[in-house]
């Protein structure tokens, strides 16, 4: 009968995959791009930031820069999962790849030729937001392209993304020192070519998933019916936003005003690196364990992170901080792998792109808001009261996903959707 499930076949397939080798030359050649590209991105800030400053253009000058990278980001993602279906998100990416080589050369040489006007660096940090906003719905939809076993390549991923997080903003230091900011803009140009090198000698050639013809405006409806069918989804990317707002985006800005006044600026960069670490970590736990219902585990785990802070509310010693930080990384590694897994073989691959697209959209988007907020609310409530109230959110957040069945059901899944080789 049809409706009845092939348990000796489904143990048979997952075997099969577990035999497969992780590192394919297609996996190899993803890896080797992504994890490149990340080290640039990770550099990118340090290097603005050093490069306004320098410019004379102070710290509105660069909220100015990076405001115009996140503007036509935002304006863009959910047509980049539209462009992506429709073109493929391998072209896309690697067109997208190719503005940014273009525009940070361009911004290299202008900082090379002397100090480049203000709204020259914007319109370039522009350009490379909306490039950005093309290439991002594609980073999750190429894993199933490229690997077997989902799970382990996003661990091995994560932990890429975690070491250049770390290397990153010390590179981008030490090359500013070396030969200015200009410098760090030739190195990212690099790691963009070197993107659109590895996705070009990749042998997968995904398919367009959309029908020739069809409107832009059906295209995103369709992504958002496929978006919104899923209730285990839009209730994580609901709770995100929040935390967005009340808890991730004060972090940044609140932490670090409490850290360096407690404990001077260097701690600020030990404590990062520690939470680099543990994200590290939590990488490499979800290489080898698998939960059944992977956002379950993700969301228990996740009871840790809002540990964060609400140590710095209680402004505990620094080593404290420093395990608190790690723990808090950890668990961030640990259910980034499981969301993304369970995204990627929970939406079928012809409308994954568009999923992403709004998924990336609802969670990342309201951290600006929430670091705008952040010096107000706490200049009105107390710095520790705020960081206080986004321990007691979190942990609600957590208790509201795990009270949702379609969340604490999910359960493992087989990648959906085939790869086509030429």
């Amino acid at each position: 009968m049809s409706g009845e499930v092939d348990v000796a076949g489904a143990v048979q397939a997952v075997a099969e995959v577990g035999r497969r080798p992780l590192w394919t030359p297609d996996f190899g050649f993803y890896f080797t791009g992504r994890a490149v590209s990340m080290l640039g991105d990770t550099m990118l800030p340090v290097a603005i930031s050093l490069a306004v400053l320098g410019a004379g253009y102070g710290p509105s000058g660069v909220g100015f820069v990076l405001a115009s990278w996140m503007a036509p980001f935002a304006a863009l993602i959910l047509f980049g999962g539209v462009f992506a279906d429709r073109f493929t998100a391998r072209r896309m990416m690697i067109a997208a790849d190719l503005v940014r080589l273009v525009s940070q050369s361009v911004m290299a040489a202008a900082f090379a030729a002397g100090t480049p006007r203000l709204w020259q660096i914007v319109a370039l940090s522009a350009i490379s937001g909306a490039a950005a906003a093309m290439f991002q719905p594609g980073v999750s939809s190429m894993v199933p392209h490229v690997a077997s076993d989902l799970q382990r390549a996003n661990a091995t991923l994560r932990v890429a993304d975690a070491i250049a997080q770390l290397l990153g903003p010390a590179l981008a230091g030490v090359l500013v020192g070396l030969g200015g900011a200009g410098l760090v803009f030739v190195v990212d140009a690099a790691t963009f070519a070197v993107s659109a090198a590895c996705l070009l000698l990749m042998r997968i050639r995904p398919l367009p998933s959309t029908e020739p013809g069809s409107s832009m405006l059906r295209n995103l409806r369709e992504g958002w019916d496929e978006f919104r069918s899923r209730t285990w989804m839009w209730s994580v990317i609901i709770i995100w936003s929040v935390y967005g707002v009340l808890v991730f985006g004060p972090l940044i800005p609140l932490g670090a005003a409490l850290i360096t006044e407690g404990h001077g600026r260097g701690a600020y960069g030990w404590i990062m690196s520690a939470a680099g670490a543990g994200t590290v970590v939590g990488g490499l736990v979800a290489v080898w364990f698998r939960p059944s219902r992977p956002l379950m585990a993700g969301a228990i785990a996740m009871t840790l992170y809002f540990f964060e802070p609400l140590s710095l509310a209680l402004h505990m010693p620094l080593p404290v901080l420093a395990a608190a930080f790690a723990v808090t990384g950890s668990v961030w590694g640990f259910w980034s792998v499981m969301w993304a897994t369970s995204v990627q073989t929970q939406v079928s691959q012809d409308v994954l792109n568009r999923v992403t697209a709004y998924e990336v959209a609802g969670s990342v988007l309201s951290l600006p808001l929430g670091q705008a907020l952040a010096g107000p609310a706490a200049e009105r409530l107390g710095t520790e009261n705020v960081l206080a109230a986004g321990f007691v959110v979190g942990l609600a957040g957590i208790a509201f996903l795990l009270g949702i069945p379609a969340i604490r059901g999910l359960r493992r899944a087989a990648p959906v959707g085939e790869t086509v080789r030429s």
